[in-house]
């Protein structure tokens, strides 16, 4: 389990068309949004991911950048990053199911082909939503064993204002007895 104010599992991945992403390097004022999406043949993730594309300016102005990544590899996340309309969000593919653990995720088996028509891979990572600060420690993370109920990046937006104004630290830092 990763741990609020600790660092964070490295990570690095391929991107669509902005190079190598590397976590540690990423040069983020204040912190990187990272994303884990289930793959090409969730279109839940294909409506949360829209949102995040269009929020990404909101983000980078509160000095985030923001990332996508999935375990599917380069033609895959380069459809995902069509359908969303990318011009803003980078998209990392091919990120190895062992690093998706790491980080805490969740692994799914196929169920063949989707309702809207796409074949899930025989293994994939469920969704994952980390704010990592810039020098490296986790601030916030949401982790789903479902497609369903993920955090809110307009919600996300208005409490980084809060936030950075507050100096308001990550919280579930505490790992003593209970």
């Amino acid at each position: 389990m990763l741990i609020p104010r600790q660092p964070v599992p490295g990570l690095t991945a391929e991107t669509i068309s902005h190079g190598t992403f590397d976590l540690a390097n990423d040069g983020a004022e204040w912190g990187t949004l990272v994303v884990f999406y289930r793959g090409l043949h969730c279109p839940i993730c294909a409506t949360y991911l829209k949102e995040l594309e269009r929020l990404t300016p909101e983000f980078e102005k509160r000095g985030v950048k923001t990332v996508a990544l999935s375990s599917d590899d380069a033609d895959r996340a380069a459809q995902m990053a069509e359908k969303v309309g990318a011009d803003n969000l980078r998209f990392g593919h091919s990120v190895p199911l062992t690093v998706a653990k790491d980080w805490g995720l969740y692994i799914s088996t196929s169920r063949g082909t989707t309702s809207i028509g796409i074949e899930e891979p025989a293994l994939f990572s469920e969704p994952g939503v980390f704010l990592v600060r810039s020098n490296g420690e986790l601030y916030f993370a949401s982790v789903q064993t479902m497609p369903f109920v993920r955090p809110h990046f307009q919600e996300m937006v208005g409490a980084l204002d809060f936030v950075k104004a507050n100096d308001y630290p990550g919280r579930g830092e505490y790992t003593g007895a209970v």
